[in-house]
């Protein structure tokens, strides 16, 4: 990630989605137990959606930062058929961020990680998707790395990428079948579509934001990227105990998820633990959706700072 990227991604999550209306930006002095957070969105987002979290966080006295991945947030490109509304194209016109791979993002992560020099180890939260980057950037670099926070976030250890996961019969779930566009394999990437009809956003308020008012979830998702790379969704994650098993670790479960379910959570927690029986996850649990940083972002951001 160049350095253009990363200062425009840091600005964005001190001054944008304000705690309160007036547009006031929480500023904090550090304090002696202040903590470096880096947070990793989830498919199809972005740094903007860490926005309140990120400034309850340095309002507690901590260091935040939230990077768009490839292909998310500034760094996205746009099928034409989307940004023309030909909705016909838009479902087999091929992805220009097809091309895309996991460790492209698990480098961008750990770019990130080194420019945070200074204080303790950052902190590297994922929420979804983005459990799988952290994931690869924590085998990758475990020496850059204080924990892994999985935030209702794919932790795939057994079943090396997240489409095994989402194959299982603990995955299936009622919500969210009639979002993808087009065929994935076709586009190279898992498509929706952001800018659909009042009947489309409110099944993707449904199955994904579906304990945030339909107002309030509107700026969330419009601010989505169309297309997540079909890399981040099926390349493989192959982790040690020696390098990923070796970093404290975190699950956050979200218990009223419609996207990644509780009992799909549950299930990549245990099999990460008997994984490294010697160094477990320590469990914390908000009863919100698949989007707490929405719902819930103070709440999210105290359970955060709280972490050792």
């Amino acid at each position: 990630m160049n350095r253009r990227n990363l200062l425009m991604s840091a600005v964005l999550t001190t001054a944008t989605l304000p705690l309160t209306g007036g547009g006031a930006v929480a500023h904090a002095a550090p304090r002696a137990a202040s903590k470096t957070f880096l947070l990793v969105h989830g498919a199809w987002h972005n740094a903007l959606h860490w926005g309140r979290v990120a400034q309850h966080l340095s309002a507690l006295g901590h260091r935040v930062l939230a990077i768009d991945l490839p292909g998310h947030g500034l760094n996205a490109r746009f099928p034409s058929a989307y940004l023309t509304g030909a909705w016909a194209k838009f479902a087999e016109e091929p992805s220009p961020q097809r091309d895309i791979s996991l460790d492209e993002c698990a480098s961008a992560v750990i770019d990130a990680l080194k420019a945070l020099k200074g204080g303790p180890r950052p902190i590297l939260v994922g929420h979804s998707v983005g459990g799988t980057v952290i994931t690869r950037a924590g085998e990758l670099a475990p020496e850059q790395v204080g924990r892994l926070v999985y935030l209702s976030a794919y932790c795939p250890v057994r079943l090396k990428n997240p489409s095994a996961y989402g194959a299982l019969p603990e995955s299936k779930t009622d919500y969210g079948h009639t979002l993808f566009v087009g065929d994935p394999a076709a586009l190279g990437a898992v498509r929706i579509n952001p800018r659909g009809d009042a009947s489309y956003l409110e099944a993707l308020r449904d199955a994904y934001y579906n304990d945030v008012e339909p107002r309030d979830f509107l700026p969330f998702a419009l601010a989505l990227t169309p297309d997540l790379p079909t890399a981040l969704w099926t390349s493989n994650v192959v982790v040690t105990r020696e390098r990923w098993g070796r970093i404290p670790r975190s699950y956050i479960r979200c218990t009223q998820d419609r996207a990644l379910v509780p009992a799909l959570q549950d299930l990549m927690i245990r099999e990460a633990d008997a994984f490294t029986p010697t160094n477990v996850f320590d469990q914390k649990t908000l009863g919100t959706s698949h989007s707490p940083f929405a719902s819930q972002p103070a709440l999210l951001a105290e359970l955060l700072a709280g972490l050792r």
